[in-house]
């Protein structure tokens, strides 16, 4: 299956969480093509979670919430990995969202979800 442009993507994202009266703007501009994102939803409490493409067993596309990789829920950590990741690929789009309620508002499956978690 052929992948929206990353822009297109990330204007969606943004416009969801906006809509539902969330704040989401971009950190980081990637490639507006091809650039994979690197989504952080702040809880404004000091708690963080992160969210990075990846591909399921299918091969289609879904987002892994990093807690299962011991990145969060401490906003610092996730800040710190967040950094990392744009030193390493100027191509990355990275999307914050601050959420009180720490949705996310994706529509592809994310893995290492929390139940009841999301959006």
């Amino acid at each position: 299956m052929e992948r929206l442009p990353a822009r297109l993507w990330t204007d969606a994202l943004i416009r969801r969480a906006n809509l539902a009266g969330a704040s989401a703007f971009v950190t980081q501009h990637g490639d507006e093509d091809r650039g994979d994102v690197l989504v952080k939803v702040a809880r404004l409490d000091g708690t963080a979670a992160a969210y990075i493409p990846s591909m399921n067993m299918e091969g289609e596309r879904v987002f892994l919430n990093l807690l299962v990789q011991g990145i969060g829920p401490d906003e610092a950590a996730v800040d710190d990995y967040v950094r990392r990741a744009k030193a390493r690929d100027s191509d990355l789009w990275v999307i914050e969202i601050e959420d009180r309620q720490g949705r996310h508002f994706l529509t592809e499956d994310v893995e290492g979800e929390p139940p009841g978690s999301g959006e």
